[in-house]
């Protein structure tokens, strides 16, 4: 059964304060995120499995614990979930990188996936899905089912803000991933923005902002 995480961390709590606020520049916006995911990953990363090997140290041979394997991938939702890849690769520089992108099919109003890109043994991985902004839910939905479609099992999703409504909405329809949140905010207003939030994610961290 997944469990919710919503960090309390003094850092990442005032990290993610300083990317809530409009002044708040595009080079901030990314360095920021990039310290977060570094912050967050630290503790995701808890629970990797470890194995006893022998080391010769400068002084003498002595037995140490290293991970066992580093069959780690990280897909970060396009476009946002780029923001994160950086920090989380800073700790675990041997995982392979997987994409997906997604967009809102105009007749059915459902995510509809338009890039994907992964490594083929996602059965054999552990999988941190990554993308800032956790709404209504659907992206990370719709991104999580195309991974299991391909094979993926051992799932974990990591957000920046989520609102109560699409956290609620993910870990009923995929009981089995634990979520990982920074901050959880109030709630989702009438056009689905997280309220207090920080805006469109994306847009502040490629400067694309109108």
């Amino acid at each position: 059964m997944g469990k919710a995480y919503i960090f309390d961390h003094p850092l990442i709590q005032h990290k993610v304060s300083l990317m809530r606020m409009k002044e708040t520049t595009t080079k901030e916006f990314r360095e920021l995120a990039t310290e977060v995911a570094m912050l967050m990953g630290f503790e995701m990363t808890r629970d990797l499995p470890m194995k006893e090997v022998e080391i010769e140290t400068p002084i003498c041979k002595a037995k140490v614990n290293m991970l066992d394997g580093e069959d780690i991938t990280i897909i970060p939702i396009l476009r946002a979930g780029l923001g994160f890849v950086d920090g989380m690769l800073a700790l675990v520089p041997n995982a392979k990188v997987g994409h997906i992108g997604l967009e809102r099919d105009e007749e059915t109003s459902l995510p509809r996936e338009y890039y994907c890109k992964m490594p083929k043994d996602l059965d054999k991985r552990k999988i941190f899905v990554v993308d800032p902004m956790l709404a209504t839910g659907g992206s990370a939905i719709a991104a999580i089912d195309f991974i299991k479609e391909r094979g993926g099992k051992d799932i974990v999703f990591m957000c920046l803000i989520a609102a109560p409504e699409g956290l609620t909405r993910l870990m009923n329809l995929h009981k089995d991933v634990d979520v990982y949140v920074a901050a959880l905010d109030d709630r989702l207003n009438e056009k689905n923005y997280i309220i207090p939030g920080l805006g469109d994610a994306g847009d502040r961290l490629f400067g694309t902002m109108k």
